[in-house]
């Protein structure tokens, strides 16, 4: 990954509090986990039927048979537990998730998400980002700030096919940390060499910026 989307993500692994049950979607997400500490005490969860993760292998390393929802070679923990898809999303049905970090296509400034389909490309399907969207106590995506043709992700409205409404609470992107409130887009943190003007030129919808100095990651 770039320097700057290797700072978000390991910003993002501070949202990580001790004895939390977090999910990690496919993508950018799934890097989290290379940013707790060994020993950090949190139930990492994987929809395909892993409640116990540890740090992502090489394939020279890893166990073939164990990866996580996006196929990546995962390790195991002391407690780590398998079970089949109908218990995973018992657990993600039920409430039983403090945090699920998602992936995306669009956010928009009520928090809505977009992140399985581009009309006219091929997609597998929803999957379980519905689900997770919808039933975790709280939701943060992580995405580039912008996609590859330079076009803000963060919207006033999503002009993609919504996986759920109103259920982003923070992004964070290789640009900034951004709150949705009920006015909007809310800056928290800004990316080491971005300036504000950068920021509110990529972003698609108004940015509400805190008072006094903003902090840096």
């Amino acid at each position: 990954m770039s320097d700057a989307r290797n700072r978000m993500v390991a910003r993002a692994a501070r949202e990580i509090a001790p004895g939390m049950v977090v999910n990690l979607g496919i993508g950018l997400p799934t890097q989290v986990v290379n940013h707790l500490p060994a020993d950090f005490p949190v139930c990492l969860h994987t929809e395909n039927g892993l409640a116990g993760i540890g740090p992502t292998l090489p394939p020279d390393r890893a166990d073939r048979n164990l990866i996580d929802a996006g196929g990546a070679y995962v390790s195991t923990v002391p407690g780590s537990a398998f079970f089949d898809s109908a218990v995973s999303f018992a657990l993600v049905r039920s409430g039983r998730l403090d945090l699920t970090m998602l992936g995306a296509f669009e956010v928009s400034q009520a928090g809505d998400l977009a992140n399985w389909k581009v009309p006219g490309k091929f997609s597998p399907g929803p999957g379980g980002g519905i689900e997770l969207a919808q039933k975790a106590r709280r939701v943060i995506v992580l995405s580039t700030h912008t996609d590859r043709a330079g076009n803000p992700k963060l919207k006033t409205e999503c002009s993609l096919p919504l996986t759920a409404q109103g259920c982003v609470a923070r992004v964070f992107t290789d640009m900034a940390v951004i709150d949705i409130t009920p006015g909007g887009f809310a800056l928290v943190e800004h990316a080491q060499g971005v300036s504000i003007a950068e920021l509110t030129e990529a972003t698609g919808a108004p940015l509400s910026l805190p008072t006094g100095d903003i902090p840096t990651f």
